[in-house]
């Protein structure tokens, strides 16, 4: 294996030493492991470019990456298992979604400090991984990277074409050649007369291409527009809304494929080294996978490639949670990758999105995701999670579809395809907003406030058991056309403006896209726009809630129609346009209409007896009987573990008060 060493930069007690039930104290190393990888060995050939970068003397290819573990003080109180979160660009995620951490916004160009929520993984007895495995992750403290050499042929950095697409919030003149903050690939030459700058309204639209006299790679720093190649400007500017996509030629390119291997080689060195210097002791029997959104893509690709396997022909991963990834990969091992990006329009590597084999759109190729996987007879377990947001962003359904959408597909008999129904793409928080606080997009609506992290850490369960103890999970459980629970977006229009809901105008197909005969080093850009998939989304009942798939409890007996998909507002422009077709894609919450009594009480709960009151929002869904006197205009809600009471006109603090709460 290539794991040469993982220098400790620090090692400390998790949370002051603080006991986790019968898992006793944690503590989290972080480092720095150093890689030394043999390009000649027939299983990192596959990594794109490995024959383009420097080696040292003893013809190895070197590179390190940031290293995050949290685990036993006493190994012998440990499960014995790995869960190894794939950072999503630099950021940790398991904790948020099995342990209903918060996460932190960066403030000042540093990550914030890891909340571990409830510990439900430490007490659990877990191993807890993180790994940098992308090299344009944003470069700010706490964030976790991969170093990787560049890519050059005869000592000299290899030219080659980006493409990258953008959405701006609001009106701009200048925008980074970066998506989510990733570090850009810098334009060649900015005076390239080659380069196209276009715009479209729809993803699948055809894009209309700006004079060339009418933009430049430029910046303006408040005095002067100058020459820059990291940045585009545009005298009339940039609009809010519109999808603007630009192709160049740049330099800098470094292997992404690396990253792959990373992740391959250090699971195994802690899965199975003797080594005296292993954190784990190889005291470990399994080893799982989790990733979510751009990192759940990159598991799909590591699936595909074969990355499974480590040099002695082991098993890594004994099982796999790709998490909203929906059907496509990405960038994760392409010459001039951008690891980052989240752009789901323009990711080159949409099929094979089943994976068992089927036909692409066009009928030119025939390829399943997990063909690999197939051939070696591979026991290792993966559940392929989805919520609607990914169905309406186009992708989902192809999991478990035809490339046209007119026949189910079933899942192999080591996987399965479960859909969080009426869930948006990530988990929903609550007193309901309309506005992320991260970004500050926008929705018509309240996001979807549904917290979906329960069903998650049952789903990590299940897996868990079906590795560990070959207890079969629940089957698949997702929309099929076989029973009509699978159904074209655009049927549902009327039942959801009977609600009423603003139905988007427009439902963007994802289109087949020829990039050129090689994924790996792209060279027909921009790309010639081909034939469309037959995408498909869950039915709705009355309430507009989705009829598939895994039901949280907000969906089977529901106060409001929980959409995966939102509006954007006209604040951030393109009102007619879905919240993430660019990526990132965000649901509704409309409540259904309160009934109000004489003195314009609203009110839930089993019996609540009101006297001189008026004006209030009750809701107690926990006590069985409550008497309310002389109370007027405030709002009192009650979830099993707090109570919350405050003026109505003091709903701008309510989410002060939740994160109190919360730190209480």
């Amino acid at each position: 294996m290539s794991l040469v060493s993982i220098d400790i930069k620090e090692e400390k007690l998790l949370e002051k030493g603080k006991e986790f039930g019968k898992s006793g104290q944690y503590k989290e190393i972080l480092g720095l492991a150093k890689f030394s990888i043999d390009p000649n060995q027939e299983i990192n050939k596959k990594i794109t470019d490995i024959k383009n970068l420097a080696t040292n003397s003893d013809g190895m290819v070197e590179f390190s990456a940031d290293v995050h573990i949290m685990l036993p003080v006493d190994m012998n109180k440990s499960n014995k298992k790995i869960i190894y979160d794939v950072n999503n660009r630099g950021n940790k995620v398991m904790l948020s979604q099995f342990n209903s951490a918060s996460r932190g916004i960066m403030v000042a160009g540093v990550a914030p400090e890891d909340d571990i929520g409830n510990g439900f993984l430490m007490e659990e007895g877990y191993t807890l991984v993180w790994l940098g495995w992308s090299n344009d992750a944003p470069p700010i403290d706490g964030k976790l990277r991969l170093y990787s050499p560049e890519i050059s042929k005869n000592g000299h950095p290899i030219l080659g074409k980006i493409y990258s697409q953008f959405q701006p919030l609001k009106d701009v003149n200048q925008i980074m050649l970066s998506d989510r903050m990733h570090v850009p690939f810098p334009a060649y030459n900015t005076n390239d007369k080659e380069a196209i700058l276009s715009f479209k309204k729809y993803p699948d639209d055809d894009p209309v291409e700006i004079p060339r006299d009418k933009w430049r790679f430029a910046w303006d720093d408040g005095n002067e527009v100058l020459d820059n190649p990291n940045f585009i400007y545009m005298d009339e500017g940039f609009k809010a809304g519109i999808m603007y996509q630009i192709s160049y030629k740049a330099y800098g390119a470094k292997a992404t494929g690396l990253g792959l291997a990373a992740t391959r080689d250090l699971i195994s060195y802690l899965k199975y080294s003797e080594d005296k210097n292993n954190p784990t002791s190889s005291d470990i029997d399994y080893a799982y996978a989790f990733g979510v959104s751009q990192s759940g893509r990159f598991l799909r690709q590591f699936i595909y490639l074969d990355f499974n396997y480590d040099s002695l022909d082991r098993e890594v991963f004994d099982g796999i949670i790709p998490h909203v990834a929906g059907g496509m990969r990405g960038e994760f091992n392409q010459r001039f990758g951008q690891a980052s990006k989240d752009l789901p329009s323009v990711i080159a590597q949409l099929y094979p999105s089943a994976s068992l084999p089927t036909d692409d759109i066009e009928k030119s190729e025939k390829d399943g995701l997990m063909e690999n996987f197939r051939k070696r007879k591979s026991n290792a377990k993966v559940f392929f999670v989805n919520t609607g947001a990914e169905y309406w962003r186009g992708d989902a359904s192809l999991i478990h579809t035809t490339s046209d959408g007119k026949e189910d597909i079933d899942a192999p008999l080591n996987s399965r395809v479960y859909h969080l129904s009426s869930c948006m793409h990530g988990p929903g928080i609550w007193p309901p907003t309309d506005t992320q606080e991260a970004d500050g997009m926008r929705g018509q609506n309240y996001l979807n406030s549904i917290d979906y992290t329960p069903l998650m850490r049952a789903l990590l369960v299940n897996l868990d058991n079906w590795v560990s103890n070959n207890t079969e999970p629940p089957e698949s459980n997702h929309p099929r056309v076989s029973d009509n629970t699978a159904v074209n977006p655009n049927s549902l229009r009327e039942k959801y403006t009977k609600i009423p809901i603003s139905f988007p105008e427009h439902f963007s197909f994802p289109r087949k896209m020829n990039f050129g005969d090689d994924e790996s080093v792209i060279n027909n850009l921009p790309p010639e726009n081909g034939e469309f998939y037959g995408s498909l989304v869950s039915d709705v009942d009355d309430d507009g809630n989705e009829i598939a798939g895994i039901k949280h409890p907000d969906v089977a007996v529901p106060l409001a129609t929980s959409t995966p998909w939102n509006l954007r507002h006209p604040d951030v422009g393109a009102p007619y346009q879905i919240i993430g077709l660019t990526g990132g894609p965000r649901g509704a919450t409309v409540p259904f209409k309160k009934k109000k009594d004489d003195d314009n009480n609203a009110v839930r709960g089993s019996q609540i007896n009101l006297y001189e009151s008026k004006e209030n929002i009750i809701i107690l869904d926990n006590i069985k009987e409550c008497v309310v006197s002389g109370l007027n205009g405030y709002i009192v809600v009650q979830s099993d573990e707090s109570l919350l009471i405050c003026r109505k006109s003091d709903e701008q603090e309510i989410k002060k008060f939740v994160n109190d709460l919360k730190k209480i």
